[in-house]
């Protein structure tokens, strides 16, 4: 999904990844509109399984089908290269994390919404990190996932920023996020896991 501006100039691009036995289009229902707003581009790809291949045993065909739409989409569009982040909630959002800290030199940010774990196989670039998670989930507890991660991401990323809410689920708008999408790098903020 391209904003109407995309055409003339080099836009933010966010690549975002659903929940395990979510589809592409749910995410693209929730974050359309915000993108559009923001002058975002999106690539939303769906997973060839119920849920992302390393949660399945290892990286194979959504990496390949992954790499082929970021080909597509390069190919067709100029986008502005310190601007594209990989993001994605729960199952996504785990993925996004192994994917964007292994290519974290093309990924200059990485957007997790309530992840469990991340599974990259070396660290490349530096990325910045975003990762938002409820203190009431149930299903990936913010104590055994998200807070474990923020410690070990803090190493590898040249700014990791937390934010919790008291919810089950915590999925941010685009307008709420880092200032990736801005034209200008971010400001380097601290990480705070008191919240």
């Amino acid at each position: 999904m391209l904003p109407e501006v995309g055409q003339h100039q080099r836009l933010p691009l966010l690549v975002l990844l659903h929940g395990a036995g979510g589809h592409a289009q749910g995410m693209l229902r929730m974050f359309e509109a915000q993108a559009r707003q923001a002058d975002v581009a999106l690539l939303v790809p769906e997973s060839r399984g119920s849920t992302w291949d390393v949660i399945m045993g290892g990286f194979g065909p959504d990496v390949a089908f992954l790499d082929e739409a970021l080909s597509q989409s390069f190919g067709d569009h100029a986008f502005d290269p310190d601007r594209i982040a990989i993001g994605g909630f729960s199952d996504g959002a785990s993925y996004a994390l192994s994917l964007g800290l292994a290519n974290g030199d093309l990924f200059r940010w990485i957007l997790a919404f309530s992840p469990g774990f991340a599974a990259a196989p070396s660290a490349a670039g530096n990325p910045s990190i975003y990762i938002s998670h409820g203190t009431e989930d149930n299903v990936l507890p913010i104590n055994r996932c998200s807070r474990r991660l923020v410690r070990a991401c803090a190493m590898l990323a040249t700014t990791c920023v937390t934010r919790s809410s008291k919810a089950a689920i915590s999925c941010p708008t685009i307008a709420s996020l880092p200032h990736w999408r801005c034209s200008h790098r971010a400001v380097r903020r601290g990480l705070d896991n008191r919240q």
